[in-house]
């Protein structure tokens, strides 16, 4: 892998809530080499110091945040944890995916986002879910008719799992995206709404094929719902992705 695998922290949330320090130790022990915070302005200098010992990286935040009131603290929090790759994991109102001039209002939004975090030094990205995927307008996913309406600068952080449960042939709307998308969340499971998920590898996804699709992006282990014990299906997850290490 030409990056480190990470973990998205809402995974853990529960056990982060308790032992901050703790959980991303155990992160580190099962092999991983970056993390994904969710919650980037809680601490920033304190979780680098923790971070930085224990050898992990911060490969981007999530921040809700951003559509507040001081989205600037979210980019100095982001350059102290080391990373310039700030996402909106939601947020956007689902009807601007299903008309052909919602899009718009989504790009407007994250285009203008994009132009306050370059002052920081910084990039916009944006997560989806299955309801940007799920409306087809004239052919296209939502998430794509956004993708062409973005400056340059904004990346997709696709998240490979809810834009299968959306309908898509995700390989191919990875392969139509191209450069568009820096990272990925990969995750697995059965496919559908409301079920929880498994370790990556264990599901119904084509993990091999989405990897192989964009190389280059970040690889970032989700698990929002998970009926097994989570930091062992973290390090099965692992341990299923480094067999696939070159895909």
């Amino acid at each position: 892998m030409a990056r480190p695998l990470s973990v998205q922290l809402y995974t853990v949330r529960e056990a982060l809530a308790g032992d901050r320090d703790g959980v991303l130790r155990r992160i580190a022990g099962l092999g991983y080499g970056a993390v994904e915070p969710f919650q980037p302005t809680a601490d920033p200098k304190g979780f680098r110091t923790v971070a930085d010992d224990l050898g992990l990286t911060v490969s981007s935040v999530h921040a809700m945040d951003l559509l507040g009131d001081a989205p600037g603290e979210v980019f100095e929090a982001a350059a102290t944890l080391g990373t310039d790759l700030v996402i909106l994991p939601a947020g956007i109102p689902d009807e601007d995916f299903t008309t052909r001039d919602g899009p718009a209002r989504a790009a407007d939004l994250l285009n203008g986002l994009a132009q306050q975090a370059s002052s920081y030094g910084q990039r916009i990205g944006y997560h989806n879910h299955w309801w940007e995927v799920e409306p087809v307008v004239d052919g296209k996913h939502g998430l794509e008719a956004l993708a062409e309406l973005l400056e340059p600068e904004v990346f997709l952080e696709v998240d490979t799992y809810w834009a299968y449960v959306g309908g898509a042939d995700v390989p191919a709307v990875l392969e139509r995206l191209g450069d568009r998308v820096l990272a990925l969340h990969v995750k697995d499971g059965p496919g559908v709404k409301g079920e929880p998920h498994t370790a990556v590898g264990a599901g119904t996804l084509p993990v091999p094929q989405i990897l192989a699709a964009r190389p280059e992006a970040w690889r970032v282990v989700e698990l929002d719902e998970c009926a097994t014990d989570i930091f062992e299906a973290l390090g099965e997850s692992r341990t299923y992705l480094t067999s696939l290490e070159g895909a």
